[in-house]
């Protein structure tokens, strides 16, 4: 018995998986969201029984002083990999300063955010697990310091991001992607 191949749709801002299978989408037919706050990014996934259950993944396209979320700790393991353009990690209230090829391992708990640096969009291809209850938005000056802070400790997503707008669908934007 096979899997059978998701089928595809256009959303209007580009492309979803619809159902569980496999599926092939090229990264720039893919559906996007714009964020002022956070960047552009995509994670290929649908909605419903099409999201990817068991880790996520995306690419998010920040412009420089733009971080890519807001500074936190989480239960599980995240990856990244810088792709493109050069960046700033706050990792346990310290600055790193990343470039092209750097590729960032954070185990379970480590506080930590992106923030694009440089003059040119810093691209970001992130993994990490799903479905984990675990989140924590600590208080840390670097992360303030760089837009990507809270004011108050929290567990809760929709405080720690009650400032930020909302995110609208797009379709891919032509240059954010190298090569």
């Amino acid at each position: 018995m096979g899997v059978n191949e998701a089928q595809l749709e256009d959303t209007g801002h580009g492309l979803r998986p619809v159902g569980e299978g496999w599926f092939v989408l090229n990264t720039r037919d893919a559906r996007w969201g714009d964020s002022p706050e956070f960047g552009r990014y995509t994670r290929w996934e649908g909605d419903g029984e099409a999201r990817f259950k068991e880790f996520g993944i995306n690419i998010g396209v920040l412009v420089p002083g733009q971080p890519a979320c807001m500074y936190h700790g989480e239960d599980a393991q995240e990856d990244f990999l810088i792709l493109a353009g050069e960046g700033i990690l706050i990792v346990e209230g310290e600055e790193r300063p990343l470039r092209a090829w750097d590729f960032v391992h954070c185990p379970a708990w480590t506080k930590h955010v992106i923030v694009a640096a440089g003059s040119e969009p810093c691209v970001v291809l992130a993994v990490g697990a799903r479905n984990r209850p675990g989140l924590i938005y600590p208080v840390d000056p670097v992360a303030q310091r760089h837009g990507a802070g809270v004011a108050e400790e929290t567990s809760d997503g929709d405080v720690a991001y009650a400032d930020a707008g909302s995110v609208a669908p797009i379709r891919y934007v032509e240059g954010d992607l190298p090569g």
